[in-house]
């Protein structure tokens, strides 16, 4: 599948984005606020593509006019994990945006389309997305979107970087996403 917006594909991952996604994630100022390591070579950045963005509703982020580059990445997670357990009809959302792209409303635009389909495509009830202490420009994109506060987890255990965190959850419905945008779900 992809989806599209103005100024954006999101399309599914490819073997071949491996070099774009090295360019993007060995950058110190994407990954570690996100909490991942920077990638360390392509061939790390290979296997992320065909294990962590292999999955269901994980979609790479291209700027139309820029081709097949992918700049990000974005997704819902429909099945939860142990540390994030989700209810039926629930996801969550994450997203990170390259640096030399922040600022430009990119990982805002990408997020509204994504919820949009969420919501009217997948039928989902609610969408979870968090960010840790800090991350200020998770938490605007966030706001931008329309998500509230659901909770705090104070001492959240950011297992790739071995370290802990207070992480912000918060809560988007259908309810809210079809008043706030004016859609009829």
């Amino acid at each position: 599948m992809v989806l599209q917006t103005d100024r954006l594909l999101l399309r599914k991952w490819e073997s071949s984005d491996a070099a774009d996604l090295y360019k993007y994630a060995s950058d110190e100022r994407v990954g570690p606020p996100a909490g991942w390591p920077p990638h360390k070579d392509e061939a790390y950045s290979r296997a992320i593509i065909r294990t962590v963005f292999a999955r269901e509703e994980v979609y790479a982020i291209c700027i139309k006019e820029r081709g097949r580059e992918v700049i990000g990445s974005i997704g819902l997670t429909l099945d939860g994990s142990p540390e994030r357990p989700i209810g039926t009809n629930e996801a969550e959302l994450g997203y990170w945006i390259g640096y030399p792209f922040w600022d430009k409303g990119i990982a805002t635009e990408a997020s509204m389309e994504l919820l949009r389909h969420g919501f009217e495509d997948l039928n989902l009830s609610r969408v979870f997305c968090a960010y840790f202490e800090g991350n200020e420009r998770s938490k605007k994109v966030q706001d931008k979107c329309g998500f509230k506060l659901h909770h705090i987890n104070h001492m959240t255990r950011v297992v790739l970087l071995d370290e802990m965190r207070v992480e912000y959850v918060n809560v988007l419905t259908s309810e809210e996403w079809s008043r706030k945008f004016g859609l009829n779900l």
